[in-house]
């Protein structure tokens, strides 16, 4: 008898398209709209990246409570005002006529950015998912990546035939509507709505069951753990790592590769970003995931390595290969080895949390790297504390704390 259709990849692919423009406006095109404001204004780098801290930090606070909100309202309300929020936000950024209206605009985007980025994508298909989850949290995170691949990019066109403020009425007017639209008719807040358990089982325990082990525990006592941090840190220094090279990987490669040839890096970094977290994907839920975090950075810091040294062009491409496959990955392997660590009902609270620390860190991380190179003169010594991280959160992924056996009863 054939297998019966799962509800849950109409699901994955609702929150697929959540991710593709959020994070195609809401992350990735953040480069185009600092660049664009500086032309059209005049106004200093500073001016104009303050705000964007900003942004990125109160969307890291709102991203550690946002567990709750979902599990209060629930998927469709949340998704549906997030987006609300972010187009408001991008359509005022487009009328900004002053530095400090800057702050505002952003504020409400963060909005947006905080409730729909990666904590929301984890905590949307947690319930559907136990064991295929890695499967299908890297399919909806390979949209956040073509976000920067397709909506991003699409920007610089637009914003030249429409102007800067035509554009951001109709890029996020048209790109959120379409989000609404999935949102609404795609996302429930559990298979138990359909009778059914993760992976399109038999329902284990009834709704009301699960919404009521949803209040036990606290942000605080997993804070007090290292089975929390062991997981979170790690993470934390590698993402620094990660966004700092990322922010100046153009600046990086261009004296080696040309303008031209830049734009071609920049592009394979991207594209082994989608294949790595896909490849991964298949594997992850047959071996140990943190095994896996370990080796993804590890092939981050020989590909940084590389760009550290750049003897030739070849290199140099070799280097965004390497760096590019565990760029999507390490945004995906946290809400998978929080899953399989802590209980089911705690997840959405502790991956909330997660993710908006490693948010705050990585926020500092173009900071870091550009502060070392200003003060070195060059990359290769800001690239060396960029594998320095790398290489301690790879060795502290590993360090994992002794999980209870069945018999015993799990932590606080």
């Amino acid at each position: 008898m054939p297998a019966r259709y799962f509800y849950g990849w109409n699901v994955v692919g609702a929150t697929f398209v959540m991710a593709l423009f959020t994070f195609g406006l809401g992350f990735y095109g953040l480069t185009v709209y600092v660049a664009t404001l500086q032309r059209l204004h005049g106004w200093s780098a500073a001016a104009v990246s303050a705000p964007v801290t900003v942004y990125y930090v109160a969307g890291a606070l709102l991203t550690m409570v946002v567990g709750s909100v979902y599990e209060r309202f629930g998927p469709r309300l949340v998704v549906v005002g997030g987006s609300v929020a972010m187009t408001i936000g991008l359509i005022a950024l487009g009328v900004v006529t002053r530095p400090w209206q800057l702050y505002p605009a952003f504020l409400v985007m963060a909005l947006g950015w905080g409730s729909m980025s990666g904590a929301a994508i984890n905590i949307i298909l947690a319930p559907w998912w136990e064991r295929r989850r890695g499967l299908a949290v890297s399919i909806a995170f390979n949209g956040a990546t073509l976000g920067g691949v397709i909506v991003a990019p699409l920007l610089i066109p637009l914003i030249a035939a429409l102007g800067f403020s035509r554009a951001l009425v109709a890029a996020p007017v048209a790109s959120f509507v379409v989000v609404i639209a999935a949102a609404t008719i795609a996302m429930r807040r559990g298979p138990d709505t359909l009778g059914l358990g993760p992976d399109g089982a038999p329902a284990r325990f009834p709704l009301a069951s699960r919404r009521v082990a949803t209040a036990c525990g606290s942000r605080g006592d997993a804070l007090a753990t290292w089975r929390f941090w062991s997981v979170s840190a790690p993470f934390a220094l590698g993402l620094a790592a990660q966004v700092g090279v990322l922010t100046h990987l153009v600046g990086l490669v261009g004296p080696t590769l040309g303008p031209a040839g830049a734009a071609r890096a920049l592009g394979a970094t991207t594209a082994m970003a989608l294949i790595g977290r896909l490849l991964t994907g298949f594997v992850v839920d047959r071996i140990d995931r943190r095994v896996v975090a370990s080796a993804t950075l590890l092939v981050q810091m020989l590909g940084v390595a590389l760009l550290a040294t750049a003897p030739s062009a070849a290199a140099v491409y070799a280097g965004c290969v390497l760096f590019g496959l565990g760029v999507g990955n390490l945004t995906t392997l946290p809400g998978l080895i929080l899953a399989v660590e802590w209980p089911r009902e705690r997840f959405a609270a502790l991956v909330g949390l997660a993710v908006g620390i490693n948010q705050l860190t990585f926020a500092f991380g173009p900071f870091l790297v550009g502060f070392i190179r200003d003060r070195a003169g060059s990359y290769p010594l800001a690239l060396g504390a960029c594998m320095a991280l790398q290489a301690a959160a790879a060795t502290m992924i590993l360090l994992r704390p002794r999980l209870p056996r069945p018999s015993e009863p799990p932590p606080p």
